[in-house]
């Protein structure tokens, strides 16, 4: 297994980066669980350049900033592919990941942990304590996502307080300080603060937010889209490619307008365009139109009622009718 990873900067401009890969200590108590945290790398992932920029800012963290926190989250609307960057992030360093959403429901005991009974097989009962999830992750290598932080309730924030200032740790009710180990990172993702309905989701609180570096995560643009599909589906026409990505782009940027009178508000995510679609196409290969029957059964179930007449528009407009014939070479 490789020791370290290099991350290219794509557009040619910046240095190389090298950085060590993980080092599972034998000795964990759960090294292997820790190990089948591992993701497998995505042989259809398509770096636009975020990987590149996670590397570069751990390279500085590494250098400059050992004594600081500096956690990242990134910020971006549904389907933009940001737990995805992350994971592969952690895929390339051959690191574990553990992925935490912090939903409403989820409680400070559930990240934390609490003291549990258990039998101790004399048909009485003992007190121990169990680790949560981010306490369990925080004991060896690990890259931890606290996905939608704007999902989080007061209790949950306030107790990560501790671990993402400079004291660097999580005090356990027995007394256990959990400090943030040097092969820790801490990532987050949320979605943005707007009219958008991203159920449960609140604007983060002053305090919680200052610990946080956040970068965006927009849509990615026709070019990109285009890389991505010839990727993952290269028998796919290329005017059927061409044609789906427009549409993409055409209805993610009037989701992402500021004008709420022509603005619709469910984007075409990555989703959508690299799976569901697709896989419309191929179902539909027989018709007369595969684009448009993928269109009405994959796309136009997902979209608000009052939202479809603008999704026709761009349809007209983009689209009207699509290549003749099956649209897969393969």
């Amino acid at each position: 297994m490789a020791i370290s990873t290099t991350f290219t900067d794509p557009t040619g401009v910046g240095p190389d980066v090298v950085l060590p890969n993980a080092v599972i200590d034998d000795s964990l108590p759960d090294a292997e669980i820790r190990r089948d945290h591992i993701p497998t790398p995505d042989p259809y992932y398509v770096d636009l350049g975020m990987l590149y920029k996670l590397a570069r800012l751990e390279e500085i963290r590494r250098l400059h900033f050992t004594d600081a926190p500096l956690h990242l989250a990134l910020r971006g609307h549904m389907g933009t592919g940001k737990d995805h960057d992350l994971e592969q992030f952690a895929a390339k360093l051959a690191t574990p990941y553990y992925r935490i959403p912090l939903t409403g429901e989820v409680r400070d005991i559930t990240l934390i942990g609490s003291i549990k009974l258990h039998g101790d097989g004399m048909g009485g009962t003992e007190s121990r304590w169990e680790d949560g999830d981010i306490t369990r992750a925080l004991r060896g290598p690990a890259i931890v996502n606290l996905s939608e932080l704007n999902a989080a309730g007061a209790e949950t924030l306030f107790a990560l307080h501790g671990l993402l200032d400079r004291h660097q740790a999580l005090e356990l009710p027995t007394g256990e300080m959990v400090r943030l180990r040097d092969d820790v990172r801490i990532f987050g993702t949320l979605n943005p603060t707007d009219l958008r309905d991203y159920a449960g989701t609140q604007t983060l609180n002053k305090a919680f937010a200052d610990r946080w570096i956040i970068w965006e995560k927009a849509f990615p643009g026709e070019e990109d889209l285009v890389l991505m599909l010839a990727r993952r589906h290269p028998g796919l026409d290329p005017g059927v490619m061409t044609l789906l990505t427009k549409l993409a782009v055409e209805i993610n940027t009037s989701f992402t307008s500021g004008d709420s009178r022509t603005r619709v508000e469910t984007p075409m995510s990555l989703r959508t365009v690299l799976d569901r679609y697709p896989a419309g196409l191929r179902m539909y290969a027989h018709t007369n139109d595969p684009m448009r029957s993928a269109w009405e059964e994959f796309v136009l179930p997902h979209i608000d009622p009052f939202d479809r007449d603008h999704y026709e528009t761009v349809w007209s407009a983009v689209v009207r009718r699509g290549p003749e014939g099956n649209p897969f070479s393969d």
